[in-house]
């Protein structure tokens, strides 16, 4: 037979379950431990972008059993909006199945693999099946299903299907076996739960572990974030390949109706200027455009100026709930947040957000504690990796009072949190596990930074301040009653009037400084806006960004 015949025999389709199958360490599967934090973390963003979606503030169970020494039952439940019947199946059966990846706004997931991959796992591992109960209402019936996955044709397998009784009104629960390995720690579940709940402060969490220690994070507020809403691809963000995909599917007839209606902020206008430069002809029709056409129409973008898109599309934090998220599960003196003006990379809008919390309970021998988050979720691996560790690093915090030795982190009882909040947040790898270096968005983490530094600096120059008059004070008060003696002597007081003549001059030496003889330190209290929050208005450091 010849080579290549058989050869070609052995060639066939590769399903994306079967690929993750065997590449499971792309998706955050790459050891037990880490196995443990990714199938909580996907579930938990899940429901959490589900009871978000629904204006539901939310609440999540999150229980880890420890089944043997290297297996574990994961059982986390919401009270979002449940799921319709008929979509149980392929969301936690199929990979690369969901409703966000072609949607453009911000949310925390975006492929479509994360909680299946989980359910694929468990089967890899355990042999296992996932088993989950959702309901939509509480005039509607509880689904349960015990689920597994095809990996060759990359479809579920129903193994149980059926109507069960369960207490709650709507909301979905899952729950699976998995080979894993529990350990605390700075990365580690109870670590991804605690930022959980300092960057969701809408949230309630209740942690259970596998040593049956219960843990509660309350939600901070009642505001529920505002809901982004969708966009259309900016232009400048496009490139060749897709734009000639983008023609060859449109339904629009003229290549001018087409940037027109498919790229946000471009009108009439700036359609007939990319086209001139481009030279090609208003009404040429999209699926005639050549290659060579296509490529001239992106490079005609590029030179053509075009307004930012829209930032309706993120939904911040804010400085506010930042500052409340911290005060929740941090213990610190004081608090400060920044929420940047919204900018753009690629085309894609983002905003930059910032928050630290000083002093307190925080350990003062050891570098800095840095909480990195992308969409309202945390980052705990390849922190050396990410744009914000690398920001923070690069920022001089020595003119902010701190210490800090050349290319490492300040070292101080100090938590930075630097948060991205964008459509699109350009991961390092397919894990989202950092942020990728771009020029523009590492200058918005440096800002705000440097911004909240200049007001901790503030806070800081203060205390330093106060403390030294508080020894000038202890210094002057010994002298006091030798003063009054002296006077008494002098003047012939009596005992009753040296007493307050000592009185009266403690008061002279209290008058006009930062701390009481009551407790004898001195004040914590600052004005609103350096405990609390504060606008952007302020002009950058002179700081190289």
């Amino acid at each position: 037979m010849i080579k290549a015949v058989e050869m070609a025999k052995k060639q066939r389709d590769i399903s994306v379950a079967e690929f993750f199958e065997k590449n499971r360490h792309l998706l955050g599967f790459d050891n037990p431990r880490k196995a443990l934090l990714t199938t909580i973390k996907e579930a938990v963003d899940n429901a959490l972008d589900a009871c978000e979606e629904a204006e539901i503030l939310p609440e999540i169970e999150v229980q880890i059993v420890r089944m043997t020494e290297s297996r574990y039952r994961i059982i986390i439940g919401d009270n979002g909006p449940g799921i319709v019947k008929k979509q149980i199946p392929p969301i936690f059966g199929k990979l690369l199945y969901g409703s966000k990846f072609h949607q453009l706004k911000q949310q925390r997931g975006q492929q479509g693999i994360g909680i299946s991959a989980a359910a694929l796992y468990a089967q890899l591992t355990t042999g296992n099946g996932i088993k989950i109960i959702s309901r939509i209402h509480e005039d509607e019936p509880a689904h349960y299903y015990l689920l597994k996955i095809d990996s060759r044709k990359n479809k579920p397998e129903i193994k149980d299907e059926q109507i069960v009784e369960w207490s709650k009104p709507h909301g979905t629960v899952i729950e699976l076996d998995i080979e894993a390995e529990y350990k605390k720690g700075d990365i580690s579940v109870d670590e991804y739960l605690k930022q959980t709940a300092i960057i969701n402060p809408h949230a309630t969490i209740i942690y259970t572990n596998p040593d049956l220690k219960q843990e509660i994070y309350v939600r901070a507020t009642d505001i529920k974030p505002v809901q982004p809403k969708g966009i259309k691809p900016h232009p400048y963000g496009v490139e060749l390949g897709r734009l000639m995909n983008m023609m060859k599917w449109t339904e629009y007839k003229t290549v001018k109706l087409f940037l027109m209606k498919e790229f946000s902020r471009v009108g009439p206008t700036t359609a007939d200027k990319i086209l001139g430069g481009a030279a090609v002809l208003n009404k040429t029709r999209p699926k005639s455009i050549t290659r060579e056409q296509a490529s001239k129409i992106i490079e005609s973008i590029k030179n053509t100026s075009i307004i930012s898109p829209p930032t309706d599309c993120i939904s911040p934090i804010g400085e506010e709930l930042m500052t409340k998220g911290l005060q929740k599960e941090v213990k610190a003196d004081f608090y400060t947040a920044v929420s940047r003006p919204p900018s753009v990379y690629r085309g894609n809008p983002f905003v930059i957000e910032c928050g630290i919390a000083y002093g307190g309970e925080l350990n003062a021998e050891s570098a800095v504690t840095i909480m990195r988050f992308a969409n309202r979720v945390p980052l705990l691996y390849q922190k050396g990796s990410c744009a914000s560790t690398d920001s923070i690093i690069k920022t001089n915090w020595k003119s902010y009072h701190l210490k800090q030795s050349k290319g490492s982190k300040p070292y101080g009882p100090l938590v930075i949190m630097v948060h991205m909040a964008s459509v699109w947040v350009p991961f390092t790898s397919e894990a989202k596990e950092a942020i990728a270096h771009y020029p523009e968005i590492i200058k918005e983490i440096k800002l705000a930074l440097q911004e909240a530094g200049r007001k901790l600096g503030i806070y800081l120059s203060r205390k330093a301040k106060a403390k030294k008059e508080l020894k000038k004070f202890e210094y002057l008060k010994k002298y006091v009653p030798h003063v009054a003696e002296a006077l008494q002597e002098l003047i012939e007081l009596t005992d009753y009037e040296k007493e307050n003549l000592e009185k009266a001059l403690v008061e002279v030496l209290e008058d006009g400084r930062s701390f009481t003889e009551a407790n004898g330190n001195q004040q914590e209290d600052l004005p609103d806006d350096l405990v609390e929050t504060e606008t952007h208005n302020e002009l950058p450091d002179s700081e190289s960004i």
